[in-house]
């Protein structure tokens, strides 16, 4: 299925915020952590034992995952991988909560990323109450909106738009929704001074129409892609967005407009376990090294009502030693159920930290427990899912259900349970199960009463946040549109009846800005990137403007200055820079730091579709060492092997779906043209390379009929200096005359 537009629309300003905040039911388990966001759900009357072989098994399908189910309005949505070799793909699958019926499917291609197809469908979807939307985030960084139906409403390519990265391990965090948005969390480097280096994001989406309302970066140097979801709890009368960061820290915002409210650091390295909200309190969980002790792992109790640093004066209790690394914790009044890496299960008393009991299910643990009815059901990775049932001073296992794999293979259980009217649906690596009585007599049970945000609204209370709106816009030469500011209290509440009459500028970008905050882009402007900035009395927003014109494109860097680079490319900055070489300007992949031993660019928009890409290359050998030079076109790399001496046209590098090379002696310091085509209707791919001296080869070097066609994407570069190391530089890459040309239909 093809890829939307990126192109942003708008909805009011009262009509963004007026949104009706979630309304939830007991009998939905809309989100990864369910109605409560804690792993808790207040249904009985479920069963204690089960059994493949049909025990309380009202059904099952061959359709696995390694994440965990969401259900609402008796439809289970699982995102998961589909298909085998060139077909092979990630997909968001609708199905009957009664009888595992297949409602819809939707399929989107994995590209350009490290994560192998084990980790493919690492996040949960997420369902929204009010609208009956499912969102869901790619490992890829597909970020989708889709209705009942399964129809597109909207898509977002985070990764070519904004630069989000992802590892070998597939890390990706489940969307929030929250009002009127749908929030997603990342690591990323986009463009310009805030978000052209490296750090974990949130930006908050308008969740019927996909443009961004806001940005925030509330952490420090992010360590690694997170893994957490984050949660939405009103403390103390304010609506917060509370996570743990990639960063190593709790972080609590404001979910109307991303504003730092307090942190707590935790950890050297990243959180990957979601938090869990108490009353007034966070309490979060870890298994790295710990900053004031010797120890590894901690549960640590946070009082969520401070301000700023809150990491020496909000800890309420800890628990050290328990390396919860991956499991989320479960709450159910007031004890806490917290599983560690080793498969031992702690509860804790919630009010004072006091460890109730442990016991051992295992010896590994990626799932996060979901306690119920007096039960806790519980995946455990090597292939076995078990029923515990609790008490004050212990805990025993009443059922254990072991998984074979007909090829021997381990069937691990990474996803968690959801539980809806009375059944429990859950994912092994080949199969999704619902368990339960086929005459169910319990009941939904009443969700607890939440806290109540303040009042919002009055006039009477001072402006303190500025929001510029769309927040992040991309604009061709020419085009225009019309922002709007917003004013909210100091504690995040929207002051509807507040006029906010500012006055505008445009920062770094060639065009005019009326009073009435409409932008027109210059028509003789190329690239750009900058920013329109509102004022109202004392305060200041801003919304980013990223200025992309159409193809066809000839990029010669002329205009782009030396050390500098060129604007508005996403992911260029520190890493691709205007040079001279040969009394010739051109762009150059920056060398002399590890960290930039790869680098990738895009300066298109994930829209563009059928076109031909080209560049001039040119490699530097270094110590032995070539570079590896990539173009990509539409999701595809042609890559120009250097120590291999190959030429090769990729798409899904780990599992290599499409592949094809050949060998390609090329020597270093010589110019040699790189060309790639992409017909997504045919869904043929085309590449071919030769000295830049010569003149072009009439046929196509390599040749791919990819089955499972990506439709469209963004024009790029990759670049990997090989021989570099922390101590010395590796090889040069330098591109030249990049060209974008649409393809004859």
């Amino acid at each position: 299925m093809g890829r939307a537009s990126n192109a942003w629309s708008w909805v009011s300003a009262a009509a963004l915020v007026a949104a009706a905040l979630p309304v939830l039911h007991a009998g939905d388990w809309p989100s990864w952590r369910g109605p409560e966001q804690n792993g808790a759900s207040r249904e009985s009357g479920l069963p204690a034992k089960w059994s493949p072989s049909g025990e309380n098994v009202l059904w099952k399908a061959a359709y696995g995952g390694r994440s965990t189910p969401v259900v609402m309005n008796g439809r289970v949505y699982l995102l998961n991988r589909v298909g085998s070799g060139k077909t092979e793909q990630e997909r968001l699958l609708c199905i009957d909560a009664e009888s595992g019926h297949v409602h819809w499917e939707y399929r989107f291609g994995v590209f350009l990323t490290d994560v192998p197809p084990s980790c493919v469908g690492w996040a949960s979807p997420t369902a929204d109450p009010e609208t009956g939307h499912v969102y869901a985030l790619g490992v890829q960084g597909t970020f989708i909106c889709v209705d009942r139906d399964g129809k597109l409403l909207w898509q977002r390519a985070l990764h070519e738009e904004y630069g989000m990265l992802s590892d070998h391990r597939g890390r990706t965090c489940s969307p929030v929704v929250d009002g009127a948005l749908v929030i997603a969390s990342f690591l990323g480097a986009s463009w310009g001074a805030t978000q052209g280096k490296i750090g974990h994001r949130y930006a908050a989406f308008e969740k019927r129409t996909g443009a961004v309302v806001w940005w925030s970066e509330p952490g420090g140097k992010a360590y690694e892609p997170p893994a957490a979801t984050p949660v939405i709890a009103t403390i103390n009368g304010q609506r917060l967005l509370i996570d743990a960061g990639a960063d190593g820290a709790v972080h609590a915002i404001k979910v109307r407009t991303g504003e730092k409210v307090w942190d707590f650091q935790l950890s050297r390295r990243a959180l990957s376990a979601s938090i869990v909200v108490w009353k007034t309190f966070v309490i979060a969980v870890h298994g790295e090294e710990n900053l004031d002790s010797a120890s590894c792992g901690r549960v640590v109790c946070i009082d969520a009502t401070g301000t700023g640093d809150v990491t020496k004066t909000n800890e309420v209790w800890r628990v050290d030693g328990v390396l919860a690394g991956s499991s989320s914790p479960a709450m159910l009044d007031g004890r806490l159920y917290v599983a560690d890496n080793a498969a031992k299960l702690h509860a804790i008393d919630a009010a004072t930290g006091r460890v109730l009991w442990r016991h051992s299910v295992g010896t590994a643990l990626k799932a996060s427990p979901v306690v119920v009815d007096g039960k806790i059901f519980l995946g455990i990775l090597n292939s076995r899912f078990c029923i515990l049932q609790p008490s004050d001073s212990g805990c025993e296992v009443v059922c254990e259900v072991t998984f074979p794999s007909q090829d021997g293979t381990v069937v691990d259980l990474n996803g968690s349970a959801a539980i809806a009217n009375g059944r429990i649906y859950f994912a092994t690596r080949d199969e999704l199960y619902c368990i339960g009585f086929r005459s169910w007599s319990g009941g939904r049970g009443a969700l607890p009463e939440t806290a109540v945000e303040d009042d919002q609204g009055a006039s009477s209370e001072a402006p303190s946040f500025l929001q510029v709106t769309p927040g992040d816009v991309v604009l061709q030469p020419g085009q225009a549109v019309i922002f709007s500011a917003r004013l909210f209290d100091a504690r995040g509440r929207f002051l509807r009846d507040r006029d906010a009459k500012a006055s505008w500028a445009a920062r770094g970008l060639k065009g005019t800005v009326s009073d009435a905050g409409k932008l027109i882009v210059a028509q003789d402007v190329a690239f750009g990137a900058g920013t329109v900035e509102a004022r109202f009395e004392n305060l200041t927003g801003e919304a980013r403007v990223r200025v992309v014109p159409a193809p066809p494109l000839h990029l010669d860097f002329n205009e782009v200055d030396e050390g500098k680079a060129p604007m508005g490319w996403v992911g260029a900055g520190g890493r691709f820079v205007g040079a001279v070489l040969g009394g010739e300007k051109v762009l150059r992949k920056v060398t002399g730091d590890a960290k930039l031993l790869h680098a990738e660019t895009f300066f298109g928009l994930p829209t563009w579709k059928n076109y031909t890409m080209q560049a001039d290359v040119l490699g530097v050998e270094r110590r032995r060492n070539l570079p590896n030079i990539t173009l990509i076109n539409s999701g595809y790399q042609l890559m120009l092997l250097g120590n291999a001496q190959k030429v090769r046209l990729v798409s899904w590098i780990p599992r290599a779906r499409i592949d094809q090379a050949i060998s390609f002696p090329w020597r270093p310091e010589v110019w040699y043209t790189m060309k790639l085509s992409h017909d997504p209707q045919k869904g043929i791919v085309r590449g071919k390379v030769w000295p830049r001296s010569e003149a072009e080869p009439d046929s196509w070097a390599l040749e791919i009929q990819d089955p499972a066609p990506l439709p469209s994407g963004g024009p790029g570069i990759q670049a990997y200096s090989a021989g570099q190391t922390a101590r010395s530089s590796g090889a040069e890459i330098y591109f030249d005359n990049i060209q974008v040309i649409a393809n004859d239909l």
